[in-house]
């Protein structure tokens, strides 16, 4: 081959630049029925290189690939791996091998490309045996780390994670040995191929140096994910993330929902503040994706539409993780300050109080350095997103509402695109959290009658959804919805029961009003255990295991609601006591002939025990008093 300035190795460069060209961006342009044209196109162009190459380095004796030595062996007709005892990274043989490698390497990626996986991992084990050996320099190390990013992948389709690991984490060492030792901008690999004087910058060199050690920890961490090591999964995303916005690496909106979708692990996790610097980092860099087009503009435009379409989607999934995260702050907050009967134990709150004053302002200070996304231009809008709303767990009314109203207006966001016409199992989603926003918020509220409302709001905004919903295509949806209405009559009618029981002597209208809650729960609990009934109305033997928690539940609920329904009239009281005995004996009768379920309904089963004794003895005085009566 001659020299780097001569006309037939700008000719050989040409044609390189015409493969990439053709592979990564005519490739986009091939029709449906030929989709991978220019990509053979492109494999053409790499094989007559490598033949001219191999034929030079064989015809000059730089290595004898007829010998039998082993200091001179050949891998598939390549020049033997020994070749890196005498190559440092840019002795003219070295530099020859070496780009032997890199086309070996494009032409693995090629085949991986048109889905000829075999071929394509041959290429790329024969560019690793050619390069294996050498030392780690400038000339080699992106090589080295991109074909074991290849392999990596290529294994991780196949399902072969514990391989695909093994290449990836060999990439990301070599990466950190390199940077320790030497840390210049290494060769590219397309540097291997350009005529004198017009190799890449060195900003590009490191620009494409990190974006390719990016992937490696972007691979990485879908590897540690698949082998259920959440925590270095976590660890991996952050860092890809930070990474792509350092080095300006990103498509915003892919960028902005991986980050929500980060932001999901860390909720799990109670890590509340990586998880909000996680979403304000999302809404900030998916307004960089431009502005939403107008309805008008979408009408008249194909393109216009599909924009609109992809960034109203994205941003509402957004939202959507933005609802998640201050439901569960505020749920987890509950679950410190409730007491064993789920109201709000006002020591333990005053305890949590000065804990707080004493730890969590230091601690966030010193979590929040290692987390940060952001550049110049992005980081003091994404510090001003997350200061609207707090990283800490609520512990009073007024912080738990601000959480709240952030929520809900995140919810009216999301239902902009989610509305129930095209979005049904979506927009439904979205009002069940709004739902528990609510329920969520009226357990830090004192006053029980405005917790009453805040259970009303829920139920007008369930209750017309669950009436419109076919059940016969959203069975599962309506039965949630059914037990969540149940549920909240069933915690408004505890409330006034509460606010009655304050009362010397309930007025006809509390009465009234008691009696519609118990009556609205007890209906929507019937629903909910009608729609588990077989076709001919047949209650089942033995429920299946998702059911059985939530029918037992619901029985034993109708059986309280039924004995605490107030009427005057004794034969109404014995009705009612009557069938709230009945619905005590299902559950009892129930975890006998299936005693796995006593574990699953332990407390409703040992009270349902209880009344099943007691209540006989309060229907025999009833109906003495009516027989002395009449």
């Amino acid at each position: 081959m001659a020299d780097n300035q001569s006309a037939e190795w700008t000719a050989v460069c040409e044609k390189f630049r015409l493969a990439h060209e053709l592979s990564e961006i005519e490739s986009k342009k091939d029709p449906e029925n030929n989709p991978f044209r220019s990509k053979y196109k492109a494999r053409d162009l790499l094989k007559e290189i490598h033949c001219s190459l191999k034929k030079d380095f064989e015809e000059e004796g730089e290595v004898d690939n007829g010998a039998d030595s082993e200091s001179s062996h050949t891998v598939d007709g390549e020049p033997g791996n020994d070749f890196g005892k005498a190559y440092a990274g840019d002795s003219p043989a070295g530099l020859r091998v070496a780009r032997l490698a890199v086309l070996q390497y494009h032409l693995g990626v090629n085949h991986i490309e048109t889905e000829e996986l075999s071929a394509g991992e041959e290429h790329l084990m024969t560019c690793m045996k050619l390069i294996d050996k050498c030392t780690t320099t400038r000339e080699n190390v992106s090589l080295f780390i991109q074909a074991r990013n290849q392999l990596g992948i290529l294994w991780a389709g196949r399902d072969e994670i514990e391989n695909a690991q093994g290449f990836l984490e060999i990439a990301e060492s070599m990466y950190l040995l390199y940077m320790k030792e030497d840390g210049q901008p290494p060769l590219d690999l397309q540097d291997f191929f350009v005529p004198e004087g017009e190799e890449s910058s060195q900003q590009e060199k490191t620009r494409r140096f990190e974006m390719a050690y990016t992937h490696t920890l972007y691979y990485l961490a879908q590897v540690y994910k698949n082998l259920q090591q959440f925590e270095r999964a976590g660890q991996y995303c952050h860092s890809t993330l930070q990474r792509q916005l350092e080095y300006k690496q990103f498509v915003p909106l892919e960028w902005a929902i991986n980050a929500a979708t980060l932001s999901q692990y860390y909720i799990t996790k109670t890590r509340y503040m990586e998880a909000r610097h996680c979403l304000a980092a999302a809404s900030v860099i998916a307004t960089l994706a431009g502005e939403i087009p107008s309805e008008a503009a979408a009408k008249e435009s194909e393109a216009e539409f599909e924009k609109r379409e992809e960034l109203l989607q994205k941003r509402a999934e957004i939202a959507r993780c933005w609802i998640k995260y201050c439901l569960n702050l505020l749920q987890d907050a509950k679950k410190l300050l409730e007491d064993n009967v789920g109201e709000l134990d006002s020591d333990r709150q005053e305890e949590l109080k000065r804990a707080r004053r004493n730890e969590e302002e230091e601690k966030e200070k010193g979590r929040k350095s290692a987390i940060l996304f952001g550049s110049s231009d992005t980081f003091d809008s994404i510090c001003s997103l997350e200061e609207k709303v707090s990283s800490m767990l609520p512990l009073e009314f007024e912080e738990a509402r601000g959480i709240f109203l952030v929520g809900q207006g995140y919810v009216a966001q999301a239902k902009e695109y989610f509305e129930m016409d095209g979005h049904v199992t979506d927009h439904i989603e979205i009002l069940q959290d709004h739902s528990a926003l609510f329920k969520v918020l009226a357990f830090f509220e004192e006053d029980m009658e405005r917790r009453c409302k805040m259970h009303k709001r829920r139920v007008d905004m369930l209750e017309p959804i669950c009436k419109d919903l076919n059940a016969q295509y959203y069975l599962l949806i309506c039965r949630q919805l059914q037990f969540e209405l149940a549920e909240t009559y069933y915690e408004m009618m505890d409330l006034k029961l509460a606010v009655a029981d304050k009362q010397d002597q309930p007025d006809v209208h509390t009465i009234k009003k008691f009696n519609l809650l118990c009556s609205s729960s007890t209906r929507y609990y019937q629903m909910f255990l009608d729609s588990v009934r077989s076709p001919e109305g047949k209650f089942p033997e033995k429920l299946e295991d998702d059911l059985v928690r939530p029918a037992l539940v619901a029985k034993f609920r109708v059986a309280r609601l039924q004995s605490k329904l107030i009427s005057s009239n004794p034969a109404s009281q014995l009705e009612n006591l009557s069938l709230s005995l009945e619905s005590y004996k299902f559950v009892v009768q129930y975890c006998e002939e299936n005693p796995e379920a006593k574990n699953v309904v332990e407390t409703e089963l040992e009270l349902s025990v209880e009344m099943a004794t007691l209540l006989p003895l309060k229907i025999n005085r009833i109906k003495s008093t009516m027989a002395s009566a009449n």
